[in-house]
């Protein structure tokens, strides 16, 4: 692999790395080759006509003229295209090569129009709309085995991620940041508020049917257990067949009483519940004894010296949990990802509306990286030409834009002949 060397830099900056010549590079200088080729054969071609015409009169006098003008204007497009990127004929010709002499200018003025014409709000929502990233997503996701690989993928990185993080760094975080920040931060507003939102909209009663169903579940399936501990508590003189009348009393009467509470959402046990709960959440809000009370509770707690092994050994059991999970390609989490996965993707592929809102968060996200970091993505153009010297400037810009300026010289020997015709045509007749 060849590449283009460096000289000393026109403009006084140090010169930037050598770019090395890619598959592209190499195709590209191909093409500039034979577009050079084919200018430099049309301008022999010409000066071979006039000179095998050369003092004719008649039709081939027009052929001499065609060929004349032909060879001006094709030495005149080669001055003009060459002079952009260098010297033509290594003459220091005022004006000629512009490009090395005038590369930093050249960057800030490309940088200038990509922020000023692809850069804008409006061009950039344009764009995102007509990508149609959310409906490309959908069908995409909707896919099985793509929904597949993306948690496959999605799955193996967080595991990563998870056994990377260390017991030590979970402790310091605690200790250093967590617990100082808890300490300042009032408890009581926010349980307070927490339990009367709560309360308000009835979150409880969930975990309240839940306890009542496992409860009485367990005194039906452990009257003995019921009667034990009853016993324990009878006076010691008391009959035992008393005893055991009494304990066994109690347990129907238990198992009856929760059964009612269990079954009645309006009994008078849950809404003194939801009285007592309520005034709990008042009380943290705006009773000075039950904040105080509050917050020592909280202080006693985090001054606890378990308080840290507790936290950590939460997080070891989630941790093992989670990476069970996650490791785990057949099964329930990374199951029921997929599930939901192609669930969402066929939603957002059915969904107009929803497709609207999220291309426009897209534009939105789009639109604030642009205004943000705009100024940051346009300086790489200036950059970068500014760390190349003249002449690797030159040649890479030339490299690029050279072939189809080719086409400058061979339209100049074509057209240039033809000028010439018409323009002996109108001295004949003159």
């Amino acid at each position: 692999m060849t590449t283009t060397t460096s000289s000393p830099s026109t403009s006084g900056a140090a010169p930037g790395p050598v770019v090395p010549d890619s598959a592209a590079d190499a195709v590209r200088r191909r093409g500039l080759r034979r577009m050079r080729g084919l200018a430099v054969g049309l301008l022999l071609f010409a000066a071979l006509v006039y000179l095998l015409t050369l003092d004719r009169d008649g039709f081939w006098g027009f052929v001499n003229a065609g060929a004349e003008a032909s060879m001006v204007g094709a030495i005149a497009d080669w001055f003009a295209v060459t002079a952009l990127f260098r010297h033509p004929l290594r003459l220091p010709v005022p004006h000629t090569a512009l490009i090395p002499k005038r590369k930093d200018q050249l960057a800030r003025g490309l940088e200038e129009f990509f922020g000023e014409n692809f850069l804008q709000e409006a061009v950039v929502r344009e764009r995102v709309a007509a990508a149609e990233i959310s409906r490309r997503v959908g069908e995409w996701a909707s896919r099985p085995e793509n929904a597949t690989r993306v948690v496959d993928e999605v799955s193996e990185v967080a595991a990563l991620a998870i056994s990377r993080i260390d017991d030590d760094r979970v402790a310091e975080l605690v200790e250093l940041a967590l617990v100082p920040r808890f300490r300042e931060e009032p408890i009581a507003p926010v349980l307070g508020s927490l339990l009367t939102e709560v309360v308000r909209d009835d979150l409880h009663h969930g975990v309240v049917d839940l306890g009542l169903e496992e409860l009485h579940r367990w005194l039906v399936e452990h009257p003995d257990t019921v009667r034990d501990v009853l016993s324990e508590r009878a006076p010691w003189w008391a009959p035992t067949r008393l005893n055991d009348a009494v304990t066994t009393r109690l347990h129907t009467e238990v198992v009856r009483w929760v059964d009612d509470i269990r079954r009645d959402p309006h009994h008078h046990a849950r809404e003194a519940l939801d009285s007592m709960l309520g005034q709990l959440a008042l009380d943290l809000l705006f009773d000075e004894e039950t904040r105080e009370r509050a917050e020592g509770l909280k202080n006693r707690l985090l001054d606890h010296p378990q308080f840290t092994s507790t936290g950590l050994s939460l997080w070891n059991a989630l941790r093992r949990t989670l990476l069970s999970a996650l490791r785990d390609p057949d099964g329930e989490l990374r199951r029921r990802l997929r599930l939901e996965l192609v669930g969402f993707a066929e939603r957002l592929t059915d969904d107009e509306e929803l497709r609207r809102r999220l291309d426009g968060v897209a534009a939105d996200a789009a639109v604030f990286v642009v205004e943000r970091y705009g100024a940051e993505l346009t300086t790489v153009i200036t950059t970068t030409i500014e760390r190349w010297d003249g002449k690797e400037a030159a040649d890479r810009i030339e490299l690029h834009v050279g072939r189809d300026l080719q086409f400058i010289r061979i339209n100049g020997t074509v057209v240039g002949g033809l000028v010439g015709v018409v323009i002996h045509a109108a001295t004949v007749l003159l």
